[in-house]
């Protein structure tokens, strides 16, 4: 079997779909996988040596913009650079209250000090109650209740004055 050929093998699983594809020969042992757009050949030769494969070369274009689509970074203004964000510490479901006859722990405008619960966070069955580490008024609730979050993700905006 020469380059060509497992030029051609490579080119031809790459089209098929397939994840993986092994080959043995006599002299020769070939794994082609493809978990990606681009595939990976393993090769152990007894007897030969092959060369490294020049693996194509993806080129995606960007797409253009017209004069009147630029792109811009979101704008801060220096009045949120003021606030604290409370962050998630844990991966799960957010809920504003303690259970669905209650009412919520927290009302955006509301003053708050340090050690007050926020929010609870359902991980595996365990309601984790989040308290505040901060002392001021809650300025914007950005999670809905009821809806998963994940690590760091910001839940409150808090003005600390």
């Amino acid at each position: 079997m020469d380059i060509k050929d497992i030029q051609n093998l490579i080119k031809f699983v790459a089209k098929s779909g397939a994840q993986e594809v092994k080959l043995e020969m006599e002299d020769i042992k070939i794994t082609i996988k493809t978990g990606s757009d681009k595939p990976l050949v393993e090769t152990t030769a007894i007897g030969q040596h092959l060369q490294t494969l020049p693996q194509p070369v993806q080129i995606q274009a960007a797409p253009v913009l017209g004069s009147t689509q630029e792109m811009k970074e979101p704008e801060t203004t220096s009045e949120e650079d003021n606030f604290i964000t409370i962050k998630s510490p844990i991966i799960g479901t957010f809920y504003r209250k303690a259970a669905p006859d209650k009412p919520n722990f927290i009302e955006v405008g509301k003053a708050i000090v340090e050690g007050d619960v926020l929010c609870v966070i359902e991980a595996m069955k365990l309601f984790n109650e989040i308290e505040s580490e901060v002392s001021g008024t809650i300025v914007k609730i950005l999670v809905d209740d009821a809806s998963p979050v994940e690590f760091d993700q910001p839940l409150f905006l808090i003005n600390p004055s």
